[in-house]
């Protein structure tokens, strides 16, 4: 059985950094444990979405490790790409929401998921166990409390051993190099898929993304620097971590699509393949309409 996001000390977040924290493991064999989080509770409600496909793995370990209690209302959903094994079926035993997208890409899921999202902010995350759980109310404090509109979160200067192989990294760092230099926005990790954001961005049509593939991860944040501005959108650093289960990932194709994106979108070529939002044909667990509820 793996844990994720076990143990971490007292949370103190500065301009960029995460720092007083001990991320010594992530993803253990034993026990259970949730990260707790010792604030007050913060008078706002929060969705988490995790994008899924075939995370039977390490879906129910990412879901324990969010924390409980802390805001007016947390909804935890999974938006589901057509999961072959247990993905859907673990959601449900844990009691969270889930969403199915028959429409394909990492990008059509959250564009749906942002959609359908019932509560005020939205916190983005794999459900693999490489993003720091633990520190989803850490990070929707620092939002409320610097009346920020968007996060987005740094893996690259705080990744650990293990969690990104060296082409991995070196694609990282060079899709996030381009993407400075044809947009001047400052983020350093364009690919990252963890952000914390008032849903109510997207009453701005410029503000919602195009893509339905991985690309979409950095046209959030060029939307976010360009229509909210760097002191409503800024970048925290975080720490990542090894994943569990195998990657959906294709590096070198998704690698590629990313690249020509960010010129097809810096040139104005870009196109939206996709309408904005969810389907009322979409099954989800809250009309109990899911193919596992209906067994």
């Amino acid at each position: 059985m793996h844990v994720c996001g076990k143990g971490y000390g007292g949370f103190n977040v500065t301009d960029n950094n995460i720092k007083n924290i001990d991320f010594s493991t992530q993803c253990l064999q034993g026990g259970e444990e949730s990260g707790g989080y010792m604030g007050d509770k913060l008078p706002v409600t929060v969705t988490v979405i995790l994008p899924t496909r075939n995370e039977e793995e390490a879906l129910g370990p990412t879901i324990d490790a969010i924390p409980r209690g802390w805001c007016k209302d947390l909804e935890i959903m999974i938006v589901d790409g057509n999961s072959t094994d247990r993905t859907r079926e673990i959601a449900l035993e844990k009691k969270i929401r889930v969403h199915l997208e028959s429409r394909k890409g990492y990008g059509r899921a959250y564009r749906t998921g942002f959609d359908v999202a019932k509560n005020d902010i939205i916190v983005t995350m794999d459900a693999d166990c490489t993003y720091p759980a633990e520190l989803v109310p850490t990070l929707v404090k620092r939002l409320l409390d610097d009346d920020l509109d968007f996060i987005t979160c740094d893996r690259l200067s705080l990744a650990e051993d293990g969690s990104m192989s060296g082409i991995h990294g070196f694609g990282n760092w060079a899709l996030s190099f381009t993407a400075r230099m044809l947009f001047g926005y400052g983020i350093k990790d364009s690919q990252s898929g963890m952000w914390v954001f008032r849903k109510s961005i997207f009453d701005n049509d410029a503000m919602r993304p195009t893509n339905d593939g991985m690309p979409l991860s950095e046209e959030m944040k060029i939307l976010a620097r360009r229509v909210l501005g760097k002191k409503k959108a800024v970048e925290i650093s975080v720490p990542y971590r090894p994943r569990v289960g195998e990657a959906e990932i294709h590096t070198w194709g998704d690698g590629w699509k990313n690249f020509k994106f960010l010129f097809a979108r810096r040139l104005g070529l870009h196109r939206t393949v996709s309408p904005w939002g969810g389907r009322e044909s979409n099954p989800d667990s809250l009309n109990k309409d899911l193919p596992e509820q209906k067994k």
